[in-house]
């Protein structure tokens, strides 16, 4: 038996464009309810978020029944990390602050099997391969293996040609908050500068043959994304839609009633 199909590696592939969402709660109940929602994908985050690999794998268990395909964002790239995180199961790897092709090129290596990369051969007690039922884990896991490195500084950008030469990087994805901040303009993601970068990356990235990403939560933003190119598009958070609906529901009700 082989490993199971990525089925968001093949959206890429096809040239589909998928809609996701960022899971910052850290937390099963509301993964499993977000699961729900009809997102493409989602992103387990354990860069921004609250999470450690007992929570992330939490996660992957409780999304396994869902039709969203889970994407985990690892802190850094360091290989014991991705090689925890692949054996617990997860698929697609999203690795942030990604600036040259060294960096790339083993990133490549961390979640290849030898003799072409150094992912640890220990899947007969792993989760991924359901603790040595997929007898052919080791030969087939490799080509279901997504991944996907965050560029967001304009030295990123400068070494973006090089980084899209690498074999085995599957979609380059564009931090809009990091890069508007190595810019000169924090918080500032609408910015004529930054937009314009921000575009013109995605479309390199297209023009490659990679799959480009964004995540954004403004749709005039998002609408030029998806022109440029981009493929793998988030357009929320959990944490934001929780926040922000309920900021909205208490100033309803505590407003001042003529």
């Amino acid at each position: 038996m082989p490993a199971p199909r990525n089925r968001f590696k093949q959206a890429l592939n096809e040239g589909t464009t998928v809609f996701g969402c960022w899971l910052g709660l850290a937390d099963t109940f509301s993964a499993e309810l977000m699961g729900t929602t009809g997102f493409d994908w989602l992103v387990i985050d354990g860069e921004h978020a609250p999470n450690d690999l007992r929570s992330i794998t939490a996660q992957l268990q409780v999304l396994e029944a869902s039709q969203s395909h889970p994407v985990v964002r690892v802190p850094v790239g360091e290989t014991y990390l991705i090689k925890q995180i692949l054996d617990a199961g997860a698929q697609t790897i999203l690795v942030p602050m990604v600036d040259n092709a060294d960096q790339a090129r083993q990133l490549v290596r961390d979640v290849t099997y030898p003799p072409s990369g150094d992912r640890g051969v220990g899947y007969a007690l792993t989760r991924a391969a359901r603790f040595s039922q997929i007898a052919d884990y080791g030969t087939t896991a490799d080509a279901e293996i997504c991944l996907l490195v965050q560029v967001e500084s304009l030295r990123g950008l400068e070494n973006l040609d090089d980084i899209l030469a690498i074999d085995g990087i599957d979609g380059v994805f564009i931090g809009p908050a990091d890069l508007a901040a190595d810019m000169g303009h924090m918080g500032d993601l609408l910015h004529a500068d930054v937009q314009h970068a921000i575009m013109a990356a995605l479309k390199k990235i297209a023009a490659a043959g990679k799959a480009p990403g964004i995540l954004s939560t403004h749709d005039p933003m998002t609408e030029d994304a998806i022109n440029a190119g981009a493929r793998f598009v988030a357009v929320g958070a959990d944490s934001l839609i929780l926040s922000h609906a309920a900021q909205a529901l208490a100033a309803k009700w505590k407003a001042p009633k003529a």
